[in-house]
């Protein structure tokens, strides 16, 4: 289901495939992957942002699918776009830069593993090394979008504190934070609206059955409080004056 804030929709396709439009039309993906595309092939991508070369988020095909000739890729430089043939245009980001491309500001926020945190490897190495990925902090029609990507809640984190209107943190665990690092993490944040992504795909990032009443438990606490729903796909919290809860 489609939730509107601001002048933007933001509809999850499944897992960590985020579709954001705007109130003139703009369409962006985030990670599109073909496992939660189906059989579509909307073809209506104006932006595809890439963070990084996972195959649940870096997806040819998915690309194709939601391209047209004059699409714009922007991937992280960490990503081989080379087999990417339905674009105009595929920019690289790295890691800090930032750019403006068909009116939208991006910058290349750090996504990682800590190498001492939870998120390890039989082996004992992080899922996700640094450097291996990025969050993208987007600046769209006056509001700012962050989707955190694969990543633990980090100390680089802290200075995007107040600058967030809209974050997208992923809440499965195992590869990356669960939903009480994500909770903490929108506490540091302060945003307006939180919408979780990469959970309930597979068995390794599965919630438990009380998963989503959890996860709203852990929203209701700092700064998220006010109006709270629960929808297919999105858990919502949108930050009011009020500290009564309303599950709709």
């Amino acid at each position: 289901m489609p939730i509107e804030f601001n002048d933007l929709t933001f509809t999850n396709l499944g897992h960590a495939s985020v579709h954001i439009e705007t109130s003139d039309g703009q369409t962006l993906y985030i990670d599109p992957w073909s496992e939660v595309l189906g059989d579509q092939e909307p073809h209506d991508a104006d932006i595809v942002f890439v963070t990084h070369d996972d195959v649940d988020h870096y997806d040819p095909d998915a690309i194709e699918r939601v391209s047209t000739d004059e699409t714009t890729i922007i991937a992280y430089e960490g990503v081989d776009t080379s087999d990417l043939t339905a674009a105009e245009a595929v920019w690289s980001l790295s890691q800090n830069e930032e750019l403006t491309v068909d009116g939208i500001t991006v910058q290349a926020i750090p996504a990682y593993n800590r190498a001492d945190g939870t998120h390890i490897d039989e082996n004992g190495s992080p899922f996700h090394a640094q450097g291996e990925v990025i969050g993208l902090w987007l600046s769209i029609a006056g509001t700012v979008v962050y989707f955190a990507s694969d990543t633990d809640f980090l100390d680089e984190h802290e200075e995007l504190s107040g600058t967030v209107d809209v974050f997208i943190p992923p809440i499965g665990g195992h590869y990356t934070m669960d939903r009480h690092e994500a909770a903490a993490f929108a506490e540091s944040l302060d945003p307006s609206l939180v919408l979780p992504v990469h959970y309930d795909t597979f068995e390794a990032i599965e919630t438990d059955a009380d998963g989503h009443s959890q996860v709203k438990c852990e929203f209701r606490t700092g700064c998220c409080e006010g109006l709270l729903r629960s929808i297919d796909d999105f858990v919502v919290v949108l930050a009011a004056s009020t500290t009564t809860y309303q599950v709709l």
